[in-house]
């Protein structure tokens, strides 16, 4: 067992809602819905939802439970563990994939405001943007809230607002845009933490940092909340990371920047990684899709991160042969 594995709970247990809603009125239907989306709560079968069993996660459901015998239906909650069929593996993918969604909204709106920035200074303009910006602080505080495991597209809404929010704070809207230092030799000999379930962004950038930066890195798997960094450890696609998502530059750029590596090829993977973590087909190279498709075959056949980080760096390493010769 791989110390990734060795840190993951062994069967998650899960409360499930399991309701039925009178046909009439049709509005106790809309509320239920969007009372489920609010906390966070995704299907797994017809009017079954399931959260990660918790007190809090009990709590609520009872609340919802009242409002739904209430309004003429009824509901059940208990706490189950699956055995066959759904997999815990399957449940946590629906939810990853239900917080994605809302992550990939939040940045596409962020990246509107951040366009509007751009454009317009005005003091109207300024106070509008810092509204904007206020509101979309508040609903990436709310999805964080209902993120249990951690979903891949976080990083990258929270940079882009982080980004718009130093941008409003500098002087005259001028971002500082410091020189790049070379400080690989700092970097050397630490323990590299980041999120458990490493996708494109955390497997190209432990690549990065193993054949360009580090070459014996310690990797370590943590949860993607709650964790605090213990000294010489340096965490990476993480909120609040030393090395994270800056505005709209994955971590993979940002590592690839502030570590100053000039290789020949490195730029053309980083276009690639940026457009599949990110989803904005920023760079739309011909190459993306492909990539996209191996590493997702990575992520299918294996759970344990450093297996992950293994394969993918094969993967990288002949990206980085094909670019190096073909100068990109």
């Amino acid at each position: 067992m791989s110390g990734s594995d060795r840190n993951r709970p062994v069967g998650d247990r899960w409360l499930l809602l399991i309701h039925q809603l009178p046909a009439k009125p049709a509005y106790l239907r809309v509320k239920i819905w969007r009372r489920l989306q609010a906390l966070g709560a995704v299907p797994v079968k017809n009017s079954v939802y399931a959260l990660p069993a918790g007190a809090e996660a009990q709590e609520d459901f009872e609340w919802l439970m009242g409002e739904i015998t209430e309004g003429g239906g009824e509901a059940i909650i208990c706490e189950a563990r699956l055995i066959e069929g759904l997999d815990d593996r399957k449940v946590r993918a629906h939810f990853s994939k239900a917080r994605d969604a809302d992550y990939d909204e939040l940045a596409k709106e962020a990246r509107v405001l951040e366009k509007t920035l751009r454009k317009s200074r005005t003091p109207d303009a300024l106070t509008e943007a810092r509204s904007q910006l206020a509101r979309l602080k508040s609903r990436l505080d709310h999805i964080l809230s209902i993120d249990f495991f951690g979903a891949d597209g976080r990083e990258s809404a929270a940079g882009l607002i982080n980004a718009i929010e130093d941008r409003l704070a500098q002087p005259n809207m001028v971002v500082s845009t410091d020189e790049p230092q070379d400080f690989t030799k700092e970097l050397r000999g630490r323990v590299w933490v980041t999120r458990f379930g490493v996708h494109v962004d955390r497997m190209a950038s432990a690549w990065l940092i193993r054949r360009f930066i580090d070459p014996s890195p310690q990797f370590k798997f943590v949860p993607s909340r709650g964790y605090k960094p213990e000294p010489g450890e340096l965490r990476f696609d993480m909120t609040e990371g030393e090395f994270t998502h800056v505005g709209d530059r994955c971590t993979f750029e940002v590592l690839l920047e502030r570590a100053n590596v000039n290789e020949p090829g490195l730029r053309a993977i980083a276009e690639i990684v940026h457009d599949i973590d990110l989803k904005d087909a920023k760079y739309a190279r011909p190459e993306t899709q492909g990539i996209k498709t191996l590493i997702t075959g990575i992520c299918m056949a294996s759970d344990d991160d450093e297996e992950r980080i293994r394969r993918g760096s094969a993967v990288f390493d002949d990206l980085h042969q094909y670019f190096g010769k073909s100068r990109s």
